[in-house]
């Protein structure tokens, strides 16, 4: 089906204006993606969790959760700038490309070192965790290839980013099928988790090499890496901010609780609610660079943007609702009775994912403004805010807090601070224009 639908001579994408043609395209190829992630994917990673049990699935989902606060570091907050810089001159691809790689390559090395080294001051006597953040930071290294996705991401190519990761994707898939026939220990599972990393570099390298494009045409621009230093430093505290509201509660429940399967039970509720986080990442990768040319042709770019609203705000109710109203069936039916404590846990956190809906369509806006700093700024917030109620809350209610803890800080800094400050006025008018059902799916189908 999708190749038919993805094809320029498929009659149905004539239905559309070529803008919103490149940008359908570009987005089908990404939710071709995530359908064969659900399709190899979810029976082999409910498989693994079965096998692992709550416990040792805790321990692993503590080491990722963990390393995964360094990741913005290695990332410096470049993405949405590299995208928007190479949609602005697509002449200086190459220094665009050489400048952000060589300062994300020099930032994750840094950041293999730091995680490697904390661990040992927090767990001092748990050598499995030690070696699960071991084999989970070197991956952060790898992850400075991902500059290549960027550029596809810029040109609106999905197709190649779909390529490159589901090859990797099935490899590790397979070897973990063959890891739970021969009795593997959880260690094994982290080997895995770094070959992704490793594989995925390969195969984005190979298909940018393929393409006729050359990586030793890069260049390093000392002028390029002042300017995005300078403009990316505030997403890197956003990013890390982030990463403690999004995370802190996984790495709280497994450092206060010393039953990691605690731990086991949220994390399979966090994994079935962001399942769907695909929707605002593939919308917001396949927008920004028509919504920066909006801006830069001085188009009124904000109608556009206004839909993006509406698309989350319906997607979340649609989403939410049904996971809500049926999370013990869905649990015992995927993970079995041995997981059942994390029904009432999805039942809330599933409608926590208004936050990543609205924030993602907020954070378009503000990287198009150039007002990034507000997102350094709000997810400062977020941490405070989180890391103090969970401190509340996890050891009362252990992953029940976590979740509510959650949901609140969500509410806070994705919605209700729009409306007190004045540069985010205009998406607190816009959240509210989303709320409106009707007017919502209106605005829509006029896009379309």
């Amino acid at each position: 089906m999708f190749p038919k639908v993805l094809s320029d001579g498929y009659s149905f994408k004539q239905k559309f204006r070529p803008g919103i043609r490149q940008i359908f395209g570009n987005a089908l190829w990404l939710l071709t993606d995530k359908i064969l992630e659900v399709g190899f994917g979810l029976i082999v990673g409910i498989w693994v969790a079965r096998y692992l049990g709550p416990e040792q699935l805790g321990a692993f989902s503590y080491a990722i959760s963990f390393v995964s606060f360094f990741g913005p570091i290695a990332a410096l907050g470049l993405d949405d700038i590299i995208v928007r810089e190479i949609a602005k001159d697509i002449n200086s691809k190459d220094k665009i490309l050489g400048t952000a790689f060589l300062l994300k390559l020099f930032s994750s090395l840094l950041c293999v070192l730091l995680p490697i080294g904390m661990i040992f001051l927090i767990k001092p006597n748990d050598r499995t965790i030690h070696s699960l953040v071991a084999l989970a930071s070197i991956s952060l290294l790898f992850n400075s290839f991902q500059i290549i996705k960027l550029w596809f991401q810029s040109q609106l190519q999905a197709k190649n980013i779909v390529i490159a990761r589901r090859v990797a994707y099935v490899i590790v898939l397979a070897a973990r099928i063959a890891l739970i026939s021969i009795d593997a220990s959880l260690t094994f599972f982290g080997v895995l988790f770094l070959c992704e990393a490793v594989l995925y570099a390969i195969a984005l390298v190979s298909i940018y090499q393929i393409q006729g494009e050359k990586i030793l045409n890069w260049k390093f621009s000392s002028i390029l890496a002042r300017k995005y230093l300078r403009e990316g430093w505030p997403l890197i505290f956003a990013g890390i901010s982030i990463q403690i509201y999004s995370k802190i509660d996984q790495f709280m429940l497994g450092s206060m609780l010393s039953d990691q399967s605690e731990l086991g039970f949220y994390s399979i509720a966090v994994k079935l609610s962001e399942f769907f986080d695909f929707i605002p990442i593939i919308l917001s990768s396949s927008l920004l660079p028509k919504l920066t040319a909006k801006k830069e042709e001085k188009d009124d770019y904000l109608k556009g943007l206004q839909v993006f609203f509406d698309v989350m705000f319906v997607s979340w109710i649609l989403i939410a609702l049904p996971i809500s109203l049926f999370s013990g069936p869905i649990i015992n039916l995927m993970y079995g009775s041995a997981y059942s404590q994390s029904a009432l846990i999805l039942s809330v956190y599933v409608w926590a994912q208004f936050g990543t809906n609205f924030g993602m369509a907020r954070s378009s806006f503000l990287v198009i403004e150039g007002k990034t700093k507000f997102t350094m700024y709000l997810c400062i917030l977020g941490a405070a805010v989180n890391f103090s109620i969970n401190i509340f809350m996890i050891p009362r209610f252990g992953a029940l807090g976590a979740t509510l803890a959650t949901l609140f800080t969500y509410f806070l800094v994705t919605v209700a601070v729009n409306f007190v400050v004045d540069d985010l006025k205009p998406i607190s008018r816009m959240i509210l224009r989303s709320t409106n059902l009707v007017k919502s799916v209106n605005r829509i189908k006029q896009a379309l």
